[in-house]
């Protein structure tokens, strides 16, 4: 019996920038370049509107973009990348795909809110319910924009499109579905390091309980839209509605509240996010979408398996068949 031989007829170029590690490194840089720009523009902003004499130092332009200039950075940054993605990352890889497409973006993008609410308000009862949360006085709604755009929509939007849309995809792409979970939820946790309060508890039981949730809505989805929006409804939630440092940043909104007790039940300053009640409430969603995505078929093989089925079963890659196959279940 003849055995076919699998023809690649993409230019050569088109083949080096389609391996995962070649776009991985382009999508970064791109992403980087677009972000300079917003950030750029900004500090052009503020110049003007404050009057300076001198660019912003990098130190004045985090405190200036923690408060009434976070609105407009948010906006600027989420516009460049969306071009940045739209022009250059959505056509890297083996498999060039477009994760922010609009089909499916509000039934995810709903699935993704509902479900950062409802998770993370359940992990401040079960707090409650132990006794490490308490309630101590009313709040206000006066921050809730600036806390909706500076912990909410900002972090949902940039670390997704990194950790998911980049590094998990491109990942993915090289190692398979169970290299790109472990690649970008170590990653995601090392993310955290320095922030207020961090230890190596929180940055171990973000990677666990972040990493599978983030990255398992991403395989289920094959979009960007549910674990972008469950990212900023899981930060809003328990800063603006509950009162809990995000990741060791304090918010205030709704409530004035506490944490008390043991530091594997409240996280300590870093926040409930470190706690052991986070990591159990949240991995077991996670696992339960990674669950969900494997019985859909949307586990992927490494790179070199797949060249090598591929060459067994004479499948000929070409740019334009990449460009409509399948995403899962190959």
């Amino acid at each position: 019996m003849n055995q076919q031989i699998a023809v690649d007829a993409r230019p050569m170029w088109r083949r080096i920038i389609a391996f995962p590690l070649v776009s991985l490194l382009i999508a970064f840089l791109v992403l980087g370049v677009a972000t300079f720009i917003a950030e750029a523009l900004v500090g052009l902003l503020i110049g003007l509107h404050e009057h300076l004499t001198h660019a912003p130092t990098k130190q004045e332009m985090f405190a200036l973009l923690q408060g009434p200039y976070v609105i407009p950075f948010v906006i600027l940054e989420v516009f460049f990348n969306v071009i940045a993605y739209k022009l250059v990352i959505r056509r890297l890889g083996e498999w060039p795909r477009d994760d922010l497409r609009l089909a499916g973006a509000a039934r995810d993008g709903a699935h993704g809110l509902a479900a950062g609410v409802l998770i993370f308000s359940l992990i401040v009862g079960v707090a409650a319910v132990l006794g490490v949360y308490h309630i101590t006085g009313g709040g206000t709604w006066g921050s809730f924009l600036t806390i909706l755009f500076a912990m909410g929509i900002g972090p949902g939007f940039r670390e997704e499109l990194l950790f998911r849309g980049v590094l998990f995809r491109f990942g993915e792409e090289l190692g398979g579905s169970w290299f790109a979970l472990v690649f970008s939820s170590v990653l995601f946790g090392m993310a955290h390091m320095g922030n207020n309060g961090e230890s190596w508890i929180s940055t171990a039981f973000i990677a666990i309980e972040a990493g599978i949730l983030l990255g398992a809505t991403y395989m289920l989805t094959r979009n960007l839209w549910m674990c972008m929006a469950l990212h900023a409804a899981w930060n809003v939630t328990q800063g603006f509605v509950w009162d809990v440092p995000v990741s060791g940043f304090p918010v205030k909104g709704l409530v004035t509240a506490r944490l008390s007790g043991s530091p594997l039940l409240t996280g300590g300053p870093f926040g409930l996010e470190a706690s052991i009640i986070a990591l159990v409430c949240a991995t077991a969603l996670g696992l339960f979408y990674l669950k969900l995505a494997i019985d859909r078929g949307h586990l992927e093989q490494p790179w070199w398996v797949r060249r090598r089925l591929e060459k067994r079963v004479g499948i000929d890659v070409d740019a334009d068949a990449d460009a409509t196959a399948p995403v899962v279940g190959r």
